[in-house]
């Protein structure tokens, strides 16, 4: 006997596994941009602070103003997309419950259709024996 929602299981299945490739990208995301960001604390953190003339500290000052704007646009960056891994996480998290709900389900149903069959097998062996049984009665 075939399990009825095998179509539904596999389709949820494939749903689960497209959650966890959004969640992958998603953490792959929030990865990169975290390393990107390092890298930059980094190079800002090494300049050099000897200044030649006030055109070069002009210049100097001009430059770390445009990376700090970088780096406050990569932390809303890097908030945008841990949310995105957060929200991906809860989709993959929801799509794994419905999965294993239904892979329960399943299990039951093989269960069932085992005892069943395990029953049917037990009742001919019975009446296998019993009509061994009689005959032999017959011959005594």
């Amino acid at each position: 006997m075939v399990f009825s929602l095998a179509g539904l299981l596999r389709l949820r299945h494939l749903e689960q596994e497209q959650a966890e490739g959004a969640l992958a990208d998603a953490n792959a995301r929030v990865a990169e941009n975290a390393a990107r960001q390092a890298q930059i604390r980094r190079k800002l953190g090494g300049t050099d602070n000897e200044v030649a003339s006030v055109d070069v500290l002009r210049a100097v000052a001009a430059a770390r103003a445009s990376s700090r704007s970088m780096l406050a646009e990569l932390d809303a960056t890097l908030r945008q997309q841990e949310h995105a891994a957060n929200e991906a996480r809860e989709a993959y998290s929801a799509a794994r419950s419905r999965s294993k709900g239904l892979e329960r389900l399943e299990e039951k149903h093989s269960s069932a259709v085992d005892a069943a069959e395990r029953h049917t097998e037990q009742a001919a062996i019975d009446e296998i024996a019993t009509g061994i049984h009689s005959r032999g009665g017959d011959k005594a």
